[in-house]
């Protein structure tokens, strides 16, 4: 998962990882905070299976790659396994050279993205949670993608999500959630039998 600080993903890395534990798998995850107080590139790597040594993923190694905002997808791309599956939620945030005008934003990144991998969903997570009036929850519609993508949408992730969630914000994210889940654009084949 990679993204920007202050985009909630280590919290949905935490809810994913929980959730994987309680369905069996064996978990590991890092996490890497840049500069993610301002702004910078925050990343975690979660691997699961039956046994699992080390929560490193290499280059072109990752099955699935999820990116909270789509430059920072085109910055982690390389993780990707050729037939590997993106995530990527349809937002910009602005870098510091951006911001100051020593850089400008690039365009077509989502055209990119989809140009340079078979098997990408780019939706507006932004969105989605904007209509739930609450536009932070974007991070917990892109983690209900990620579960129907892994096709463990079957499972009760609320207890999970109350247990990581303050209780006044616990039915928006519950709503969220099941959002992501419904998000149009998936395959229901697209993770394949890979679990």
């Amino acid at each position: 998962m990679v993204g920007v600080g202050g985009q909630g993903i280590i919290l949905v890395s935490d809810i994913l990882a929980e959730g994987l534990l309680l369905s069996g798998y064996d978990v590991k995850m890092s996490e890497l905070h840049g500069l993610a107080q301002r702004g910078g590139s925050v990343t975690t790597q979660i691997t699961f299976g039956d046994k699992i040594h080390s929560p490193v993923i290499g280059t072109a190694e990752a099955d699935l790659l999820v990116a909270f905002e789509k430059l920072e997808a085109i910055r982690y791309l390389r993780y990707l396994k050729p037939d590997g599956i993106l995530i990527a939620n349809d937002y910009e945030i602005f870098p510091l050279p951006v911001l100051i005008g020593a850089e400008r934003y690039p365009d077509q990144v989502a055209e990119s993205l989809r140009r340079s991998v078979k098997n990408a969903v780019i939706f507006s997570a932004f969105r989605i949670a904007e209509q739930l009036a609450e536009p932070r929850a974007q991070n917990i519609v892109l983690l209900g993608a990620v579960i129907k993508v892994l096709g463990l949408e079957k499972m009760d992730w609320s207890p999970i999500i109350k247990r990581f969630i303050p209780a006044g914000l616990y039915d928006l994210n519950i709503r969220a959630l099941q959002e992501g889940i419904d998000c149009p654009g998936f395959k229901e084949t697209l993770w394949d039998s890979r679990l």
